[in-house]
């Protein structure tokens, strides 16, 4: 009776230590649980390297660890990496998620690009479902160097393969002897520029004192066109417009002596008729008196006024004496 209630007493003991055991367990798992949040990230690249336990880092600072990962079935093209980082990690607006893989094959996500004094990802109130698909905020992607690389290997060597090809056609026997070609011709005129280099220099420097010449002809042009420009505004208009006025008042003179002359034209024919012969004749007795008086004057200079009434006086003669002229 004894043996069964010490076995009954030891077997409570134990029970009670076991249900204290796992209670104080739970309550280290909620108290560990409450210190982390977890994160949902959509990859669009390969994940490989990436598992469950494997690091999670901010800025290079371990600060949690991959919870869950797994195809998203919504669209099969994101892989949907849960993970759980500590309360001290800064993850706020503006923080990006990337893949660091390595050479020996393991990954890690890399967290970075906090702001500061930025509110931390959360679920928005209102439409939770759109933004948190899984009930937990999602942390935007970014390409990561070595994985991005390693999953656009694929393309980039297809265009690599590409570009091969394209030189191989490039390369070709032909080209290359038609390059080969080109380069001795070019060797040629580089010899032959080297060679009539002084004359290339004379020839430039002739150049430019031509062109700096026909730079000031023009130049000079440009004046001159200026010149005869005010000219004819401040000079030529005046006269040309005074000329047309000089040739409008010498056509209304011409107009008016024409109709004078019209006029006219029976007097001048009776003048040119009667008193021309008429004063010819007037002239012509006008000449005969005049000689007459011509005459009269010359005889009253010579013998006086008494020569005009009777004839001269001979001269008084006397032997061996020069004749005297008669007294008047």
């Amino acid at each position: 009776m004894e043996t069964r209630s010490n076995h009954v007493l030891v077997g409570s003991v134990v029970l009670i230590l076991l249900i204290m055991l796992a209670l104080f367990l739970v309550w280290l798992a909620r108290l560990n649980g409450g210190s982390e949040r977890e994160f949902d990230i959509f990859f669009k690249q390969s994940v490989d390297g990436l598992a469950k336990g494997s690091s999670v880092a901010f800025s290079g600072v371990p600060s949690g660890q991959v919870k869950d990962i797994s195809v998203w079935k919504r669209d099969p093209k994101f892989v949907r990496v849960r993970i759980s980082v500590t309360d001290e990690t800064p993850v706020v607006t503006g923080t990006t998620a990337s893949i660091s893989s390595s050479f020996t094959g393991t990954s890690t996500v890399q967290l970075d690009g906090a702001i500061k004094d930025a509110p931390p990802i959360i679920c928005p109130v209102e439409n939770p479902q759109s933004a948190c698909p899984f009930g937990v905020p999602v942390i935007p992607t970014r390409a990561g160097g070595l994985g991005a690389l390693l999953s656009s290997a694929p393309q980039l060597l297809e265009k690599l393969s590409h570009l091969a090809d394209r030189l191989t056609e490039v390369l070709s026997d032909k080209n290359v002897a038609s390059i080969t070609g080109i380069l001795e011709n070019t060797n040629r005129v580089t010899k032959a520029l080297a060679d009539h280099s002084g004359d290339l220099g004379e020839t430039i420097a002739e150049t430019r004192k031509t062109i700096k010449q026909g730079g000031e002809a023009a130049a000079a042009i440009t004046r001159l066109a200026n010149s005869a420009d005010g000219l004819l505004k401040s000079d030529i208009k005046p006269v040309a417009a005074n000329l047309n006025k000089a040739i409008a008042s010498a056509q209304h003179s011409l107009e008016q002596l024409d109709g004078l002359v019209s006029d006219a034209r029976p007097g001048v024919q009776t003048f040119s008729k009667q008193t021309v012969p008429e004063v010819g004749q007037l002239v012509r007795d006008l000449r005969v008196m005049a000689a007459a008086l011509t005459s009269v004057a010359e005889k009253i200079d010579q013998g006086g006024a008494g020569s005009i009434l009777g004839a001269p006086k001979l001269p008084v003669y006397t032997p061996g004496k020069t004749p005297k002229a008669p007294k008047k």
